[in-house]
């Protein structure tokens, strides 16, 4: 063993003698690596991987499961804000189906099943009503957990006394809920009436306008239907209008421009001034049917037409007083020759009568703003923007501008007060953040290292070749310098042939007939 260990070591310090000084570097750094990722994954491998045990629980509910942790010896860590409890990822499993069996942690909850354990023939009614107060408002908090942004609620009620006077109005029950929302959460109107309904309806003579709900930063969540409710979401409902229209006409605006220059060089803004004024009236119009001539159509035509000629004079009575006559004037001498004729003529004309009862839509834009901001092409030359580019988008919003306000307004408008409401400007954007977009995939350092282990593995495969290569040359050399200095002569060879063919036929015969072997070995010892 000694001699092995001794030629082991005169190798190994032979063939570190017979590398360059380069060689000896890397295969020097390559041990290291080596070394290190071997230390790496031992420590990996060994480390204690911790998953959470219970979550969002109270301090005290985590400071008892880290007591009851502790004197079992379980390693366990608390996470900064108390609520947290995480164990070795090979234990949770038994842990919670063995604390759960003890009922830790104890919440200190009382519900419906606190009756059965604490119900007695002793129980007064004070203690029963607390009791059952208790068990409302724990069942109340389970509810609103439940809902979606919620993680957490108290729930306060005051129940009215009962009073042995009799009276008009009963006294009325309060409630008072705190809920705490997740990071990022925020509750909409519908929720917020539902949460309200929720509370009113699970006490008993308890109205909706007798709770009173907040969030854990004491902000209060309105029920928007009372009071004011009205007036306030007419208000909401107005703006939110407003915003649509501006966001709709700065979004269309910005996926076109943004095709001509570049979506990252073009920033839109639009401002509008709305009419929500709600206009009815009536119209009762009348109007010709031929509008050329300004007649109407006849609808009912009466001619009568008298003629008379003749000497005798007509039969009448005074004077001027027949029935078509002016009075007092002198009628024609009788027996005097005459004619007489009367047309008359009577239609009836017929117009359009129009009723109309309009009602105006309340969205209108009575005055428009907008302006844009373009980079040019090379942000460090504003020449590189031809002027003639900004008067095209100058005409695009001019088309827009007189599309989206009312006909009305933009026909008392000129050119100059159509561009006053347009605005243009060419400047780089110096405020633009770049943000450096995460490589996907596998990280460029695991390509690295790979490389790296890769490099060493070849070059450690290199050397040991070349170790291999050099010991079979020595060996090589050194049988052929034996077989020059040692070469025996025929003579030698043909005795040295003969003894071991004697040799083999002894062993032979030692192993097939030991009694004749024995008795020949006596024979050549007698002889001697």
């Amino acid at each position: 063993m000694k001699e092995q260990f001794t030629n082991i070591t005169a190798n190994i310090k032979k063939f570190w003698s017979s590398r360059t000084s380069g060689q000896r570097s890397l295969l020097t750094a390559a041990v290291i690596l080596l070394v290190v990722a071997a230390a790496a994954v031992s420590w990996i491998g060994s480390r204690t991987h911790y998953v959470p045990l219970y979550t969002d629980m109270t301090m005290q509910e985590a400071g008892e499961v880290k007591a009851t942790l502790d004197s079992r010896g379980i390693q366990n860590e608390v996470s900064a804000d108390g609520t947290t409890v995480s164990v070795p990822d090979t234990a949770v499993d038994d842990l919670k189906v063995s604390l759960a069996a003890e009922g830790i942690p104890q919440t200190g909850r009382i519900d419906y099943s606190t009756f059965s354990e604490n119900m007695g023939f002793g129980t007064t009614d004070n203690e029963f009503e607390l009791l059952e107060r208790a068990a409302i408002q724990s069942s109340i908090e389970d509810l609103i957990r439940n809902i979606d942004g919620i993680s957490n609620a108290q729930v306060m009620i005051t129940m009215p006394e009962e009073s042995p006077w009799l009276s008009e109005e009963p006294d009325a029950a309060t409630a008072s809920v705190v809920v705490n929302t997740q990071a990022g959460a925020q509750l909409d109107q519908q929720q917020v009436q539902a949460l309200y309904h929720l509370v009113a309806q699970s006490v008993p003579n308890l109205a909706v306008d007798d709770v009173v709900i907040s969030d854990q930063y004491s902000r209060p969540l309105e029920y928007e239907n009372r009071n004011n409710g009205g007036n306030l979401n007419a208000y909401e409902q107005n703006r939110q209008i407003q915003k649509d229209i501006e966001r709709d006409l700065q979004r269309e605006l910005q996926q076109m421009l943004g095709t001509m220059m570049g979506q990252n060089k073009v920033v839109v803004s639009v401002s509008t001034d709305m009419d929500f004024t709600q206009e009815n009236r009536q119209e009762e119009l009348v109007e010709p049917v031929d509008e050329e001539n300004n007649e109407g159509i006849a609808m009912s035509v009466e001619r009568i037409t008298e003629t008379f000629e003749g000497e005798e004079g007509l039969d009448g009575g005074e004077p001027g007083a027949g029935e078509d006559d002016i009075v007092n004037f002198p009628a024609g001498g009788g027996g005097q020759a005459g004619d007489y004729e009367r047309i008359e003529e009577r239609i009836n004309n017929e117009v359009n009568r129009i009723s109309r009862e309009i009602t105006e839509s309340p969205y209108q834009i009575r005055d428009i703003g907008i302006q844009v901001m373009v980079e040019p092409p090379d942000p460090e030359d504003e020449g590189s923007l031809p002027p003639e580019r900004l008067q095209d988008i100058e005409a695009i919003i001019g088309q827009v501008v007189s599309t989206s306000v009312a006909g009305e307004v933009t026909a008392e408008w000129d050119e100059d007060e159509l561009a006053e409401r347009i605005y243009v400007s060419s400047m780089p954007f110096l405020g633009a953040v770049e943000m450096e977009e995460e490589p996907a995939g596998i990280p460029l350092w695991y390509y690295a290292a790979g490389l790296f282990v890769l490099i060493a593995g070849a070059l450690l495969f290199f050397l040991l070749r070349r170790r291999k290569t050099a010991e079979a040359e020595e060996e090589e050399v050194y049988l052929q310098e034996r077989r020059e200095y040692e070469l025996p002569s025929i003579e030698d060879e043909t005795v040295d042939t003969e003894s071991k063919a004697r040799k083999r036929q002894l062993e032979e015969l030692a192993k097939a007939k030991p009694d004749e072997f024995s008795k020949l070995i006596r024979t050549w010892l007698s002889d001697e």
